[in-house]
């Protein structure tokens, strides 16, 4: 105790460190069970419809990560599709930079009207759209910008799918995680913001190549 200091303030010093902790631990606790609430009330019901070993987790795109995926997709036109669009910016950006129509597909209701929101925002209410579609079961022949920014198990059985359904002229631009059996045709940006470009009649043809080389 320095000289002069007082009994009753070091108690108190000493109550309120030890307050603190309490206050830190409950604070974690309910940070928990907010986290938990947020999920199972918000993220969870689109899940439901998915099998478990290709269910995504929700994580928002940074900015960057949307500015580096359009640099891919600069000058290109036609159908433009966000294969689970979460919250739905970059379907905006995308329809706000020319790329018509574009569509996001999102099975989180939640999701969803934070899409329409951020449309209506920019004023892009009604011009873009958002559908209530499994991306396994939607045909995507039609579509000549995918964009993918899905967790790395989605990537094979995905990669099959739009080897089978996309036109030679499509474009694929895959966030966060390469396709692991394709070779990129571009890529742009580092680290957690790198995004990867493919163009299916370069992937085709590297397919073919790779199956013709192959003993029988």
């Amino acid at each position: 105790m320095e000289p002069g200091e007082p009994e009753e303030l070091l108690w108190g010093q000493r109550e309120r460190g030890a307050l603190g902790g309490w206050e830190l631990l409950e604070l974690a606790v309910a940070s928990g069970v907010a986290a938990w609430a947020t999920w199972a009330t918000l993220l969870m019901p689109g899940f439901r419809r998915v099998p478990l070993r290709l269910q995504v987790p929700y994580v928002a795109s940074s900015p960057q990560q949307v500015a580096n995926t359009l640099a891919l997709l600069r000058g290109r036109s036609g159908k433009t599709v966000d294969l689970g669009s979460g919250d739905g910016r970059i379907v905006v950006e995308a329809y706000k930079q020319g790329l018509r129509p574009a569509v996001g597909y999102e099975l989180n209701p939640w999701l969803r009207h934070l899409s329409n929101y951020r449309a209506w925002k920019a004023g892009y209410r009604g011009k873009v759209s958002f559908l209530k579609k499994d991306l396994w079961k939607v045909n995507l022949s039609d579509c000549y910008n995918v964009i993918v920014f899905l967790a790395p198990s989605v990537k094979p059985p995905l990669a099959a799918k739009l080897l089978a359904e996309l036109p030679d002229e499509a474009r694929v631009v895959a966030g966060r995680f390469p396709f692991p059996s394709w070779t990129p045709t571009s890529t742009h940006g580092q680290g957690l913001n790198q995004v990867w470009a493919y163009d299916m009649k370069d992937v085709r043809r590297a397919a073919q190549s790779h199956a013709e080389g192959s003993p029988v």
